[in-house]
């Protein structure tokens, strides 16, 4: 039984420590490039509307325009999904890539 809780415990801290690595995995330097493609649309250093929302403090925000709080996943479902005139950038954005705006995204 012992064993058991032991095996449980190095399994739960070994499962956090990949999420905790995988949490910071972007590179806010190489996001901000990818970003220029998306500044066509949104503004980075204000919440001035352009042809989408601008993105000045987004992970600060209560809830983005579809309601959903601002999290990792919500925000890259967007990303990934687009709408309301945005393309979705599911296939024309590498996972590296996503990851680096995300993490730009969050410097805003």
């Amino acid at each position: 039984m012992v064993r058991f809780h032991v095996f449980a415990v190095a399994a739960v801290l070994a499962l956090s420590g990949k999420v905790m690595l995988s949490a910071g995995k972007g590179d806010a330097a190489k996001g901000k490039v990818v970003f220029e493609q998306c500044a066509v649309c949104h503004n980075a250093d204000s919440t001035e509307k352009k042809m989408g929302p601008g993105l000045k403090g987004l992970f600060k925000k209560d809830k983005l325009a579809n309601g959903k709080k601002p999290t990792d996943a919500t925000v890259m479902g967007k990303v990934n999904d687009g709408g309301n005139g945005m393309p979705a950038y599911k296939d024309m954005l590498s996972d590296q890539e996503k990851d680096d705006l995300l993490a730009y995204l969050k410097t805003l």
